[in-house]
């Protein structure tokens, strides 16, 4: 591991102040970029550790019925928060699908928005990776891709984003706060990334020294009781999507007034569906409308090498994702989350 300085601020201003160098890194829990700087793939020159700062790990309900929760709050602890739970059932079971229960315990959502693509050519310095390094080429195109993008990808780049969390975030129009050196400011989060274009190795739109403080997400009343996240994965447990969905329905008189629809798995981005949301308002649910639905959200998809199946795939996950919650919200937590071999509501844990 290369060495690097190492710095304890206080304060945000202390940590933004430090972090607006060239090669410096913020620190929380570590549980993505530690792994990264063993094997190479990240080389900082500076780690902010931020986990000392006072009132970033809090989570705070809104007086207009909303939530913000701090960039070190827990994983684990959001999800199994109770009042959460019940709020934004789409996003505690998204969080308890991902990772290990050790390492939800210890990852934070600021870090979880921020984690690196899975992509075992950024993860190996002995690949070609433009994302890593700027203009070496991308070893993904002709190597094993199984896993790759289907949507927004480039020549440059096929990587997808890992997160499960930011799919139901995006899906429900969450705001990112953000501290730098001009200030506060907010920005959405499905516009906070980038996607790879000429220049893959720029993720987001955050400048040097900006730091993630906080999530917002809106007041959940409208699509709480009508909202799942659904994730195929190679194996049930401690395993990244191949395609996920997070479908969140506001209903009215038995029909669809508003749809919330978004993919993970399928691009360097947690990709909203916004065509599919159009087709779907104003809709009776059924399988017809849902497979309408898939299919506009996948219009543009197109394998980037071994993966035309998971076109296909993306398209029925979608179906069964939004089927799921036009049922209805469990009123608690699926015994196996996200799992599309999880019995039908009715096996379940206490949230």
């Amino acid at each position: 591991m290369k060495t690097f300085d190492y710095v304890r601020p206080a304060t945000i201003a202390e940590a933004v102040a430090a972090s607006a160098a060239p090669g410096a890194a913020y620190l929380a829990s570590g549980t993505n970029l530690l792994d990264l700087m063993k094997v190479g793939a990240a080389r900082p020159d500076r780690l902010i550790d931020i986990t000392h700062i006072a009132g970033l790990d809090h989570i705070d309900w809104l007086a207009d019925g909303g939530v913000r929760i701090g960039a070190l709050v827990r994983n684990a602890d959001l999800a199994h928060d109770p009042a959460f739970v019940r709020a934004y059932p789409a996003v505690a079971e998204a969080l308890l699908s991902g990772a290990s229960a050790q390492l939800r315990n210890a990852a934070t959502g600021g870090g979880n928005l921020l984690q690196r693509t899975r992509c075992a050519y950024f993860g190996d310095p002995a690949s070609a990776c433009n994302k890593r390094e700027p203009g070496s080429g991308c070893d993904a195109l002709g190597g094993e891709n199984r896993l790759h993008a289907v949507l927004g990808w480039s020549p440059s780049c096929i990587a997808v984003h890992p997160s499960d969390f930011c799919v139901p975030l995006v899906a429900l129009d969450a705001v990112a706060e953000i501290e730098g050196r001009a200030g506060r400011r907010e920005i959405p989060l499905e516009s906070l990334y980038c996607l790879p274009g000429d220049a893959p190795q720029r993720e987001t739109v955050l400048e040097p020294g900006d730091l993630i403080v906080a999530l917002r997400l809106a007041d959940p009343t409208a699509f709480a009781r009508h909202a799942r996240y659904l994730k195929l994965r190679e194996r049930t447990s401690y395993a990244f999507a191949v395609v996920s969905a997070a479908a969140a329905l506001a209903m009215e008189e038995g029909r669809i007034r508003q749809a919330r629809l978004a993919l993970g798995g399928v691009a360097a981005k947690p990709w909203r569906a916004r065509a599919a949301e159009d087709i779907l308002a104003g809709a009776r649910p059924g399988e017809t409308i849902f497979r309408r639905a898939a299919e506009a959200a996948l219009a543009d998809a197109r394998p980037s090498g071994d993966n035309a199946y998971k076109i296909e795939l993306a398209r029925r996950i979608i179906v069964r994702a939004l089927t799921l919650a036009a049922a209805g919200t469990p009123q608690r937590l699926p015994a196996l989350p996200a799992s599309p071999f999880s019995s039908a509501p009715g096996a379940r844990h206490a949230a």
